[in-house]
């Protein structure tokens, strides 16, 4: 079996396993799942929870999907005419309680194609980051920790790389590079070399996309159950319209998505349902909120 098959295999198990890990976690939501089609090729399955006693909206996504490259992409790409095939699972969940930090992850991989139908081009992509709306120090150590345990069997320095790579990504340039959260880590376009075949970076792949629950599931059962009030609510919608604002403008696979023809409804499923936008908002001096944007910058939590 091709890699990109067992690949496909493997994150269809991932979604199952997840979204079990997630509802034991919520105690009544579960996720609904909706399969579709791709007319031009391939097709996923959308799973959606809401309503839950933790979790307010979340999904966990998986597609595989393929056919002619967009003119768009192409000329992002920098070639001509050409097929792809694209495959990986995406997620992100938006908790209720404010306290319980919304968390995003993908693992995928890209494959692009002559008219010949000979494979020109290879790469895998992903990577996990969470965007808590108040700052525990210990569940942000503890989540970095899991993802570098995860990652530095494949190299020495390859988490603080990835790091790095995430504090750049996952910020709002629009807003003085303010980040959305406290990063993660972020890796793509890792092409197969002699040093790291295709073999190593599937075996790379599921060792982030297995660590995803261990570093996020014991910070939710600690938060979840932690009181809360219209003020922290406030806050997580005006934290929130932050997250929507970097997946419409910056987000590569929000417009990816878009740009071939993409499910619009799994796509925007990664938008919470509720925000907040206040014309030039800034927290109250001296409050819990005003000393959380300390965080929202590159910091060393290992």
């Amino acid at each position: 079996m091709s890699v990109k098959d067992r690949f496909a295999k493997y994150i269809h198990g991932l979604q199952d396993s997840i979204c079990a890990g997630l509802e034991q976690v919520d105690g009544k939501a579960t996720f609904k799942e909706d399969r579709w089609e791709r007319a031009e090729g391939g097709g996923g399955k959308t799973r959606v929870i809401s309503g839950g006693n933790v979790f307010e909206k979340g999904g966990v996504n998986t597609s595989v999907v393929h056919g002619p490259l967009p003119k768009s992409m192409q000329e992002a790409f920098g070639v001509g005419e050409s097929n792809f095939y694209a495959c990986g699972l995406s997620l992100v969940i938006h908790p209720l309680n404010p306290f319980v930090p919304t968390v995003h992850a993908n693992w995928r991989m890209f494959e692009l194609y002559d008219n010949e139908g000979k494979r020109i081009d290879c790469w895998f992509g992903g990577g996990s980051d969470l965007t808590p709306n108040y700052v525990f120090e210990e569940d942000a150590r503890h989540f970095h920790s899991t993802l570098k345990s995860a990652i530095e069997p494949f190299g020495v320095g390859l988490y603080e790389k990835y790091k790095s790579h995430c504090d750049e990504y996952f910020s709002n340039k629009h807003r003085n590079n303010e980040m959305r959260g406290i990063s993660g880590v972020f890796y793509d376009y890792l092409r197969p070399t002699a040093e790291f075949d295709e073999e190593q970076l599937f075996a790379f792949q599921q060792a982030n996309g297995n660590a995803f629950l261990p570093a996020y599931l014991p910070i939710a059962e600690k938060r979840k159950d932690t009181p809360y009030g219209d003020a922290e609510i406030e806050w997580q919608e005006i934290r929130r319209g932050r997250y929507v604002e970097f997946n419409l403008v910056h987000d590569r696979g929000t417009l990816f998505g878009l740009k071939t023809n993409g499910r619009t409804e799994s796509i925007l499923m990664s938008l919470p349902p509720r925000a907040r936008w206040e014309y030039d908002y800034q927290p109250k001096p001296g409050s819990r909120e005003a000393d959380m944007m300390k965080y929202y910058q590159p910091m060393d939590w290992v």
